[in-house]
């Protein structure tokens, strides 16, 4: 069975930065838009960031443009997402996903999500 494994997430302060990672088990997702959402507490989840399978294109949420940098390993099932100057308002739960569409829909593969908690 297809999984997606989320790792890398934590407690930091504002403006330090943490990397997630995302590995796929099961198949290869290699020919899949990969991408990067998170859900907050009470709030429903949200896109923060995606990438073609040739690495070319990229797609970002506007909280997170000139932050956050989602990349991936070629001819891998593995994506990346580098988050610098870290708010509070990035807490949340953030979760892998992987789809054949940009639009992420009912047939996305989903992890099972990592905490990543900005607080003083």
């Amino acid at each position: 069975q297809a999984q997606l494994v989320e790792s890398g997430g934590g407690s930091v302060q504002p403006g330090a930065s943490l990397k997630l990672s995302c590995v796929a088990s099961g198949r290869t997702f290699s020919g899949y838009i990969l991408g990067w959402f998170r859900q907050a507490p009470g709030k429903e989840r949200e896109f923060v960031g995606s990438i073609s399978p040739n690495n070319i294109t990229t797609r970002y949420a506007d909280s997170v443009k000139g932050r956050f940098t989602i990349s991936r390993e070629m001819g891998k099932s593995t994506v990346y997402l580098q988050m610098n100057s870290l708010k509070p308002e990035d807490t949340g739960v953030y979760f892998c996903a992987a789809d054949v569409t940009w639009s992420f829909g009912p047939r996305t593969t989903w992890g099972q999500g990592t905490q990543v908690t900005v607080s003083s």
